[in-house]
């Protein structure tokens, strides 16, 4: 069984940064991809990024492109987002996912519960 657990989530002005955590455990981390996506209120989850196994790879969604950063660390099976300029839009719950390298979250098999970021105007 696989467990994911984020953190890093809050309250942040716009133009600040957070920094998200996912930390995996309960299965070989480093043979999957990982994503990052979203859920605001009354709104479908969006992805927002995913980076493959290696780390060699990433993609970003539109929204988020040149404002957040992707990047993982194999040997403590964590998985960052970076988030910089932060806007009022990019309020939601955020959430990890461990998968195949997709933007459509049915190509993930684990989640994890979630954490708030909350950005004011």
């Amino acid at each position: 069984q696989v467990q994911l657990v984020e953190s890093g989530g809050g309250l942040v002005q716009a133009g600040g940064s957070l920094r998200l955590s996912c930390a995996a455990s309960g299965r070989t981390f480093s043979n999957y991809a990982m994503g990052w996506f979203r859920q605001a209120p009354g709104k479908e989850r969006e992805f927002v990024s995913a980076v493959t196994w290696s780390g060699r790879f990433t993609v970003y969604a539109d929204s988020v492109k040149g404002r957040f950063t992707i990047s993982r660390d194999n040997a403590k099976n964590t998985v960052f987002l970076q988030m910089n300029s932060l806007k009022p839009e990019d309020t939601a719950v955020y959430y990890c996912a461990l998968g195949h390298p997709s933007g459509n979250p049915n190509e993930y098999n684990y989640w994890g519960q979630g954490t708030q970021v909350t950005v004011s105007s």
